[in-house]
C-alpha cells in the first residue's frame, strides 16, 4: 500500500437497523487497539460528509453502545452527493456536490472511509471510489437481507425476531375473537422477513414479492381451515407483495431519497379484500418501524462486530472498493460493484419455500 493509514472515517447511511452501534464500536476498538489509528465519525450519513459535520471517536465514545439500537452517528436515506437538492433563486434543483466530500475528507486528513449501509449507501460508496478515487470500504446493513453478495446482513435477525414475536401475539387475539389477522412486514422487494417470520410464527398464508398471489387462493386457504374447525387465520404480507398481474402498493414517492418508492399499505388492502370476500371479521396490523428498533440479538451483535473489525482489516490491507461479507462461517470480502449489482431475492423453488408448502402454508399462488 502506497499511503500509510493514520486516520479512518466512518458513517452510517440509509435506514437505521439494530447492530449499527456494534459495527461502530468494533471499528473504533479495532482501529485504536490493533492498528493505533484515530477515527472520525461523520454525522447523519452522507449529509455529514457534504456539510462537514464530524467528530472524533475514541474508545470512551463507544462504551455501552453494543446493545443499543439505532446509531450514535445518526443516519438518513437522503443526501446523495451525486444528486443533492439545493435552492437556486428560490427553486429546488439537484446538483452533483461530490467534490465537497473530497474536500472534507482532505480537511480531516481521512486516509480511508468506511461506509455502513444498504444498497443505496453502498452504491454511492461505489461511485465515490470509482469516480472520485476515494479509498472506500463497505459494510452491508439492512433488515431486508436483500444484498446478494453476503449470506446475511446484520439487522435482519433482530427484525425477524420482532416480526415472529408479533405473530405469536396476534395468534392469541385472532383465536380469541375468531378473526383473520393480516400482518404487514417490511422487506422492500424481497420476502425474507415475511417468509422466515411466517415459518417461525406458524402463519397460514405468506405473501411475498417473489410469488404473486390471487385473492381467490388466499380465501381458499381460509375456507379450508374453517372446514377443519379452525376459526381464525394469520396472514403475513411482505410490503412488496403483489397480486398476479397487479402492482405493489406504493405509499408515496420521495424524489431525493435512496428509496424513491416508499412501499406500504398492502396489509390493509388484503384485509379489506378478505373481509369482503368471506364476510369474516378481518383486521390488519402494520409492524412498521418496530422492526428497525430495539436491542440487536446476540447473532446480530456478533455479526456486526465481525463486520466492523473486518472492515478495518480491509482498510489496512489496502483493499479499497470492497465490502466485507459473510461466507459462512468466515468473514470475507467482495468488490462493491458486485455487492450492489444484484438483489438477493427468495428463491421460489428453494428449500425454505418448499418446506413451507409441505407443512400447509399457502403463498396464494
Amino acid at each position: 500500500m502506497n499511503k500509510k493509514i493514520r486516520k479512518i472515517g466512518v458513517l452510517t447511511g440509509g435506514g437505521d437497523c439494530p447492530g449499527l452501534n456494534a459495527v461502530i464500536r468494533a471499528v473504533v476498538k479495532t482501529a485504536i487497539r490493533e492498528y493505533r489509528l484515530s477515527v472520525t465519525g461523520f454525522e447523519n450519513g452522507f449529509g455529514g460528509l457534504i456539510q462537514n459535520r464530524a467528530r472524533d471517536l475514541t474508545e470512551k465514545d463507544v462504551i455501552g453502545i453494543l446493545p443499543r439500537g439505532g446509531t450514535i452517528l445518526g443516519t438518513t436515506n437522503r443526501d446523495n452527493p451525486f444528486y443533492y437538492p439545493i435552492m437556486i433563486n428560490g427553486e429546488r434543483v439537484f446538483k452533483d456536490v461530490s467534490d465537497r466530500i473530497v474536500e472534507n475528507i482532505n480537511i480531516h486528513d481521512i486516509d480511508a472511509l468506511i461506509i455502513i449501509g444498504g444498497d443505496g449507501s453502498l452504491s454511492i460508496g461505489k461511485e465515490l471510489y470509482e469516480k472520485k478515487g476515494l479509498p472506500v470500504v463497505g459494510v452491508p446493513k439492512t433488515i431486508d437481507n436483500d444484498l446478494s453478495a453476503t449470506d446475511q446482513t446484520f439487522g435482519f435477525d433482530t427484525a425477524l425476531e420482532t416480526a415472529t414475536e408479533a405473530i405469536d401475539k396476534l395468534h392469541t387475539t385472532a383465536e380469541s375473537h375468531h378473526r383473520i389477522i393480516v400482518l404487514e412486514v417490511m422487506g422492500r422487494y424481497a420476502g425474507w422477513i415475511a417468509l422466515e417470520a411466517g415459518l417461525a410464527g406458524g402463519a397460514d398464508v405468506i405473501l411475498i414479492p417473489e410469488i404473486p398471489y390471487t385473492l381467490e387462493n388466499v380465501v381458499r386457504k381460509i375456507h379450508a381451515r374453517q372446514d377443519k374447525g379452525k376459526t381464525f387465520s394469520i396472514v403475513v404480507a411482505a410490503e412488496g407483495a403483489k397480486p398476479v398481474g397487479g402492482e405493489m402498493v406504493v405509499q408515496r414517492r420521495v424524489e431525493d431519497s435512496f428509496e424513491p418508492i416508499r412501499l406500504g399499505g398492502i396489509g390493509n388492502v388484503v384485509a379489506y379484500q378478505i373481509e369482503e370476500a368471506t364476510g369474516l371479521e378481518t383486521r390488519a396490523t402494520v409492524l412498521g418501524h418496530l422492526q428497525r428498533g430495539g436491542s440487536p440479538t446476540p447473532f446480530d451483535r456478533i455479526l456486526a462486530t465481525r463486520y466492523g473489525a473486518g472492515a478495518v482489516n480491509l482498510v489496512m490491507s489496502g483493499r479499497f472498493g470492497e465490502m466485507v461479507c459473510l461466507r459462512t462461517p468466515n468473514i470475507e470480502s467482495v468488490p462493491l460493484a458486485k455487492a450492489v449489482g444484484e438483489q438477493r431475492l427468495v428463491p421460489i423453488d428453494g428449500d425454505m419455500v418448499r418446506t413451507a408448502r409441505q407443512i400447509g402454508i399457502s403463498f396464494g399462488d
